[in-house]
Protein backbone atom coordinates (compact mmCIF):
# COMPACT_ATOMS: atom_id res chain seq x y z
CA UNK A 1 0.00 0.00 0.00
CA UNK A 2 1.82 3.32 -0.99
CA UNK A 3 1.48 6.01 1.83
CA UNK A 4 3.41 9.14 3.08
CA UNK A 5 5.31 9.24 5.86
CA UNK A 6 5.40 13.19 7.14
CA UNK A 7 8.96 14.60 8.80
CA UNK A 8 8.10 15.53 12.28
CA UNK A 9 7.08 19.76 11.69
CA UNK A 10 8.22 21.40 15.08
CA UNK A 11 5.90 23.26 17.36
CA UNK A 12 6.31 26.69 17.44
CA UNK A 13 4.57 27.94 20.58
CA UNK A 14 6.78 28.80 22.95
CA UNK A 15 5.26 31.27 26.09
CA UNK A 16 8.40 32.64 27.03
CA UNK A 17 9.90 33.80 23.97
CA UNK A 18 6.62 35.14 22.85
CA UNK A 19 6.58 37.49 25.96
CA UNK A 20 10.20 38.27 25.01
CA UNK A 21 9.25 39.25 21.72
CA UNK A 22 6.49 41.33 22.70
CA UNK A 23 8.27 42.95 26.00
CA UNK A 24 10.99 43.80 22.93
CA UNK A 25 8.19 45.41 20.67
CA UNK A 26 6.31 47.18 23.39
CA UNK A 27 9.52 48.90 24.26
CA UNK A 28 10.43 50.24 21.19
CA UNK A 29 10.13 54.44 20.32
CA UNK A 30 6.19 54.42 19.65
CA UNK A 31 3.32 53.86 21.39
CA UNK A 32 1.93 50.73 22.17
CA UNK A 33 0.56 48.53 19.33
CA UNK A 34 1.35 52.11 17.55
CA UNK A 35 2.38 49.81 14.46
CA UNK A 36 -0.12 47.27 14.39
CA UNK A 37 -0.04 44.36 12.51
CA UNK A 38 3.63 44.81 11.68
CA UNK A 39 3.74 44.27 15.38
CA UNK A 40 2.35 41.13 15.88
CA UNK A 41 4.27 40.04 12.36
CA UNK A 42 7.13 40.47 13.89
CA UNK A 43 6.50 38.42 16.68
CA UNK A 44 5.15 35.56 14.48
CA UNK A 45 8.46 35.82 12.86
CA UNK A 46 10.51 35.63 15.80
CA UNK A 47 7.77 32.50 16.77
CA UNK A 48 8.61 30.76 13.53
CA UNK A 49 12.22 31.07 13.84
CA UNK A 50 12.71 30.57 17.49
CA UNK A 51 15.03 33.81 18.48
CA UNK A 52 14.25 37.32 19.33
CA UNK A 53 16.00 38.34 16.26
CA UNK A 54 14.25 37.40 13.58
CA UNK A 55 16.11 37.92 10.07
CA UNK A 56 15.32 37.13 6.25
CA UNK A 57 17.80 35.67 4.00
CA UNK A 58 18.24 34.24 0.65
CA UNK A 59 14.43 34.23 0.20
CA UNK A 60 13.24 31.54 -2.54
CA UNK A 61 10.19 31.65 -4.84
CA UNK A 62 9.54 28.13 -6.64
CA UNK A 63 6.69 28.30 -8.99
CA UNK A 64 5.46 24.61 -9.63
CA UNK A 65 4.06 24.02 -12.81
CA UNK A 66 1.70 21.04 -14.51
CA UNK A 67 -0.99 20.08 -16.76
CA UNK A 68 -4.77 19.06 -15.78
CA UNK A 69 -6.53 16.40 -17.81
CA UNK A 70 -9.83 17.74 -16.29
CA UNK A 71 -9.70 20.50 -18.50
CA UNK A 72 -10.88 18.19 -21.93
CA UNK A 73 -14.00 19.22 -20.30
CA UNK A 74 -13.87 22.71 -20.92
CA UNK A 75 -13.70 24.00 -17.38
CA UNK A 76 -10.90 26.59 -18.51
CA UNK A 77 -10.85 29.68 -20.59
CA UNK A 78 -7.75 29.21 -21.74
CA UNK A 79 -6.71 25.82 -23.31
CA UNK A 80 -4.29 24.09 -21.63
CA UNK A 81 -1.09 24.69 -24.11
CA UNK A 82 -1.09 28.16 -21.74
CA UNK A 83 0.56 26.12 -19.55
CA UNK A 84 4.02 25.57 -21.23
CA UNK A 85 3.99 28.56 -22.93
CA UNK A 86 3.94 30.70 -19.21
CA UNK A 87 6.86 28.65 -18.74
CA UNK A 88 8.40 29.59 -21.33
CA UNK A 89 7.51 33.36 -20.15
CA UNK A 90 8.93 32.60 -17.06
CA UNK A 91 12.21 31.57 -18.07
CA UNK A 92 12.62 34.32 -20.41
CA UNK A 93 11.51 36.89 -17.93
CA UNK A 94 8.29 38.17 -18.75
CA UNK A 95 5.92 37.48 -15.88
CA UNK A 96 4.48 39.32 -13.43
CA UNK A 97 6.43 36.92 -11.11
CA UNK A 98 9.59 37.81 -12.61
CA UNK A 99 9.24 41.65 -12.42
CA UNK A 100 8.31 41.32 -8.87
CA UNK A 101 11.11 39.08 -7.78
CA UNK A 102 13.79 40.89 -9.60
CA UNK A 103 12.46 44.18 -8.11
CA UNK A 104 12.61 42.75 -4.16
CA UNK A 105 15.63 40.67 -5.16
CA UNK A 106 14.00 36.91 -4.70
CA UNK A 107 15.60 34.10 -6.24
CA UNK A 108 13.25 32.75 -8.67
CA UNK A 109 12.88 29.15 -10.07
CA UNK A 110 10.50 26.97 -12.26
CA UNK A 111 9.33 23.38 -11.28
CA UNK A 112 8.07 21.62 -13.88
CA UNK A 113 6.03 18.98 -11.54
CA UNK A 114 3.94 17.65 -14.73
CA UNK A 115 3.75 20.09 -17.94
CA UNK A 116 2.03 18.37 -20.66
CA UNK A 117 5.59 19.24 -22.84
CA UNK A 118 8.55 17.91 -23.39
CA UNK A 119 11.10 20.64 -22.57
CA UNK A 120 14.47 18.50 -23.05
CA UNK A 121 13.86 19.34 -26.43
CA UNK A 122 12.99 22.53 -26.61
CA UNK A 123 15.70 26.04 -26.30
CA UNK A 124 15.48 25.85 -22.34
CA UNK A 125 16.05 22.71 -21.75
CA UNK A 126 19.51 23.79 -19.78
CA UNK A 127 18.00 26.76 -18.30
CA UNK A 128 19.11 27.34 -14.84
CA UNK A 129 15.73 28.37 -13.70
CA UNK A 130 13.93 25.33 -14.94
CA UNK A 131 13.83 22.31 -12.36
CA UNK A 132 12.88 19.04 -13.99
CA UNK A 133 10.84 16.99 -11.20
CA UNK A 134 7.98 16.03 -13.99
CA UNK A 135 5.72 12.87 -12.59
CA UNK A 136 4.05 12.78 -15.45
CA UNK A 137 2.51 14.88 -18.67
CA UNK A 138 -0.22 16.20 -16.91
CA UNK A 139 -2.49 14.93 -14.61
CA UNK A 140 -5.45 12.39 -15.55
CA UNK A 141 -9.50 13.39 -15.85
CA UNK A 142 -10.29 13.11 -12.87
CA UNK A 143 -14.18 12.86 -14.19
CA UNK A 144 -12.85 8.85 -14.94
CA UNK A 145 -10.49 8.01 -12.67
CA UNK A 146 -8.23 9.33 -9.79
CA UNK A 147 -6.23 12.73 -10.92
CA UNK A 148 -3.11 11.12 -9.78
CA UNK A 149 -2.34 6.87 -9.04
CA UNK A 150 -1.31 6.56 -4.82
CA UNK A 151 2.61 6.11 -6.62
CA UNK A 152 1.98 9.41 -8.90
CA UNK A 153 0.63 11.53 -5.41
CA UNK A 154 3.26 10.13 -3.23
CA UNK A 155 6.41 11.06 -5.93
CA UNK A 156 4.75 14.65 -6.40
CA UNK A 157 4.73 15.53 -2.54
CA UNK A 158 8.60 13.97 -1.95
CA UNK A 159 9.73 15.57 -4.94
CA UNK A 160 8.06 18.68 -3.79
CA UNK A 161 9.99 17.77 -0.42
CA UNK A 162 13.40 17.59 -2.33
CA UNK A 163 13.13 20.97 -4.26
CA UNK A 164 13.25 22.11 -0.97
CA UNK A 165 16.15 20.21 0.75
CA UNK A 166 18.19 21.32 -1.89
CA UNK A 167 17.16 25.07 -1.30
CA UNK A 168 19.13 27.83 0.08
CA UNK A 169 17.44 30.40 2.21
CA UNK A 170 14.78 30.93 4.83
CA UNK A 171 11.77 31.89 2.95
CA UNK A 172 9.50 30.37 0.49
CA UNK A 173 7.27 31.16 -1.95
CA UNK A 174 5.41 28.75 -3.40
CA UNK A 175 3.85 29.57 -6.75
CA UNK A 176 1.90 27.84 -9.43
CA UNK A 177 0.76 27.56 -12.81
CA UNK A 178 -1.38 25.70 -14.16
CA UNK A 179 -4.61 25.65 -16.30
CA UNK A 180 -7.31 24.22 -14.67
CA UNK A 181 -6.02 24.24 -11.24
CA UNK A 182 -8.57 26.34 -9.70
CA UNK A 183 -11.47 23.41 -10.31
CA UNK A 184 -8.23 21.11 -8.35
CA UNK A 185 -7.93 23.65 -5.63
CA UNK A 186 -12.12 23.56 -5.47
CA UNK A 187 -12.14 20.13 -5.34
CA UNK A 188 -9.56 20.11 -2.27
CA UNK A 189 -11.56 23.03 -0.67
CA UNK A 190 -14.37 21.11 -1.11
CA UNK A 191 -13.60 17.75 0.28
CA UNK A 192 -10.67 18.82 2.78
CA UNK A 193 -13.18 21.71 4.12
CA UNK A 194 -16.38 19.71 3.67
CA UNK A 195 -17.25 22.91 2.07
CA UNK A 196 -20.47 23.31 -0.69
CA UNK A 197 -18.59 23.16 -3.88
CA UNK A 198 -20.43 26.01 -5.35
CA UNK A 199 -19.04 27.66 -2.64
CA UNK A 200 -15.51 26.93 -3.78
CA UNK A 201 -15.76 27.96 -7.29
CA UNK A 202 -14.95 31.04 -9.05
CA UNK A 203 -14.13 32.38 -12.48
CA UNK A 204 -10.31 31.32 -12.81
CA UNK A 205 -8.96 32.27 -15.80
CA UNK A 206 -11.91 34.17 -17.06
CA UNK A 207 -15.24 32.09 -17.33
CA UNK A 208 -18.43 33.53 -18.42
CA UNK A 209 -21.40 33.03 -16.68
CA UNK A 210 -22.39 29.71 -18.59
CA UNK A 211 -18.61 28.39 -18.29
CA UNK A 212 -18.89 29.30 -14.27
CA UNK A 213 -22.06 27.14 -14.23
CA UNK A 214 -20.42 24.07 -16.15
CA UNK A 215 -17.47 24.19 -14.07
CA UNK A 216 -19.83 23.94 -11.20
CA UNK A 217 -21.83 20.42 -12.73
CA UNK A 218 -18.25 18.94 -13.50
CA UNK A 219 -16.64 19.57 -10.70
CA UNK A 220 -19.91 18.40 -8.67
CA UNK A 221 -19.43 14.64 -10.92
CA UNK A 222 -15.67 14.85 -10.06
CA UNK A 223 -16.48 14.90 -6.06
CA UNK A 224 -19.62 12.31 -6.99
CA UNK A 225 -17.34 10.08 -8.75
CA UNK A 226 -14.79 10.14 -5.61
CA UNK A 227 -16.60 9.85 -3.08
CA UNK A 228 -14.71 6.84 -1.60
CA UNK A 229 -11.87 9.39 -1.17
CA UNK A 230 -11.99 10.67 2.55
CA UNK A 231 -8.22 10.33 3.92
CA UNK A 232 -5.86 13.57 2.95
CA UNK A 233 -3.93 11.47 1.01
CA UNK A 234 -6.28 9.95 -0.96
CA UNK A 235 -8.85 13.17 -1.75
CA UNK A 236 -4.84 14.67 -2.67
CA UNK A 237 -4.55 11.82 -5.13
CA UNK A 238 -7.80 11.81 -6.54
CA UNK A 239 -8.49 15.02 -6.49
CA UNK A 240 -5.50 17.32 -6.87
CA UNK A 241 -3.11 18.29 -9.40
CA UNK A 242 0.15 17.65 -9.24
CA UNK A 243 1.57 20.81 -8.82
CA UNK A 244 -0.48 21.14 -5.43
CA UNK A 245 0.71 18.40 -4.60
CA UNK A 246 4.47 19.24 -5.33
CA UNK A 247 3.65 22.81 -3.32
CA UNK A 248 2.19 20.56 -0.41
CA UNK A 249 5.41 18.60 -0.68
CA UNK A 250 7.44 21.27 -0.55
CA UNK A 251 5.69 23.37 2.39
CA UNK A 252 5.76 20.38 4.24
CA UNK A 253 9.76 20.20 3.98
CA UNK A 254 9.90 23.83 4.45
CA UNK A 255 7.85 23.55 7.55
CA UNK A 256 9.92 20.67 9.17
CA UNK A 257 13.17 23.51 8.41
CA UNK A 258 11.61 26.30 10.58
CA UNK A 259 11.41 28.12 7.52
CA UNK A 260 8.74 31.13 6.79
CA UNK A 261 6.09 30.22 4.68
CA UNK A 262 4.75 33.03 3.02
CA UNK A 263 1.61 31.78 1.09
CA UNK A 264 -0.02 33.25 -1.99
CA UNK A 265 -3.53 33.01 -2.65
CA UNK A 266 -6.17 30.33 -3.68
CA UNK A 267 -3.94 27.71 -5.21
CA UNK A 268 -1.28 28.24 -3.08
CA UNK A 269 -3.67 28.05 0.25
CA UNK A 270 -5.47 25.38 -1.04
CA UNK A 271 -1.54 23.11 -1.09
CA UNK A 272 -0.88 24.66 2.30
CA UNK A 273 -4.82 23.08 3.50
CA UNK A 274 -3.35 19.69 2.07
CA UNK A 275 0.16 19.98 3.79
CA UNK A 276 -1.79 21.03 7.17
CA UNK A 277 -3.84 17.17 7.17
CA UNK A 278 -0.70 15.81 5.99
CA UNK A 279 1.56 16.55 8.48
CA UNK A 280 0.01 18.80 10.95
CA UNK A 281 1.24 21.50 12.28
CA UNK A 282 2.59 23.09 8.78
CA UNK A 283 0.18 26.17 8.93
CA UNK A 284 2.33 27.53 11.89
CA UNK A 285 5.03 28.38 9.80
CA UNK A 286 2.43 30.59 7.59
CA UNK A 287 2.26 33.94 6.96
CA UNK A 288 -0.53 35.04 4.11
CA UNK A 289 -0.03 37.53 2.07
CA UNK A 290 -3.23 38.37 0.65
CA UNK A 291 -7.03 37.74 0.13
CA UNK A 292 -8.07 36.30 -3.24
CA UNK A 293 -10.77 37.35 -5.33
CA UNK A 294 -10.98 33.90 -5.71
CA UNK A 295 -14.78 32.80 -4.00
CA UNK A 296 -12.84 29.91 -2.66
CA UNK A 297 -10.04 31.93 -0.92
CA UNK A 298 -12.48 33.22 2.04
CA UNK A 299 -13.01 29.60 3.20
CA UNK A 300 -9.29 28.84 3.18
CA UNK A 301 -8.45 31.49 4.92
CA UNK A 302 -11.40 30.65 7.66
CA UNK A 303 -10.33 27.08 7.66
CA UNK A 304 -7.02 27.93 7.88
CA UNK A 305 -7.45 30.58 10.83
CA UNK A 306 -5.52 33.19 8.67
CA UNK A 307 -5.76 37.42 8.55
CA UNK A 308 -4.20 38.25 5.03
CA UNK A 309 -1.76 41.19 5.41
CA UNK A 310 -2.99 42.64 1.67
CA UNK A 311 -6.43 43.03 -0.26
CA UNK A 312 -5.29 44.13 -3.61
CA UNK A 313 -8.13 42.55 -5.49
CA UNK A 314 -5.48 39.73 -6.85
CA UNK A 315 -6.26 36.47 -8.39
CA UNK A 316 -3.54 36.16 -10.67
CA UNK A 317 -1.42 33.32 -8.69
CA UNK A 318 2.08 32.68 -9.71
CA UNK A 319 3.00 33.82 -5.95
CA UNK A 320 2.72 37.39 -7.03
CA UNK A 321 0.73 37.94 -3.82
CA UNK A 322 3.16 37.14 -1.94
CA UNK A 323 6.05 38.61 -3.52
CA UNK A 324 4.30 41.88 -3.49
CA UNK A 325 3.73 41.52 0.52
CA UNK A 326 7.38 40.59 1.39
CA UNK A 327 8.43 43.48 2.16
CA UNK A 328 6.54 43.88 5.16
CA UNK A 329 8.05 41.11 6.58
CA UNK A 330 11.34 42.55 6.08
CA UNK A 331 10.22 46.03 7.55
CA UNK A 332 9.16 43.84 10.35
CA UNK A 333 12.38 42.22 10.83
CA UNK A 334 14.06 45.53 10.97
CA UNK A 335 11.44 47.11 13.43
CA UNK A 336 12.38 44.79 15.81
CA UNK A 337 16.32 44.57 15.30
CA UNK A 338 16.86 48.36 14.70
CA UNK A 339 14.21 50.45 15.59
CA UNK A 340 15.68 52.29 19.33
CA UNK A 341 14.05 51.53 22.80
CA UNK A 342 13.03 54.24 24.94
CA UNK A 343 15.93 53.24 27.08
CA UNK A 344 18.10 53.22 24.10
CA UNK A 345 17.25 56.82 22.62
CA UNK A 346 16.93 58.64 26.67
CA UNK A 347 13.41 58.94 25.65
CA UNK A 348 10.90 59.06 28.45
CA UNK A 349 7.96 56.43 28.17
CA UNK A 350 5.04 55.23 29.48
CA UNK A 351 5.30 51.51 27.96
CA UNK A 352 7.36 50.50 30.90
Amino acid sequence: MTTFTAPTIPNIENNELRQQLQQIIDQKTKPLGALGRLETLAVQLGMIQGTTAPHINQPQIRVFAADHGLTKHGTSAYPSAVTAQMVYNFLQGGAAINVLARQHNIELKVVDAGVDADFANSPFKDHAQLLDYKVRHGSRDALTEPAMSAAECLAALENGMDVVKSMAGNLLIVGEMGIGNTSAASLLLARLGDTPINDCIGRGTGLDDAGLQHKATILTQVLARHSEAQAPFDILAALGGLEIAMMAGALIQAASERRILLIDGFIASSALLAAERLAPGVAQYAVFAHHSVEPGHAHLLKLLNAEPLLNMGMRLGEGSGAALAYPLLQSACAIINEMSSFNDAGISGQNS
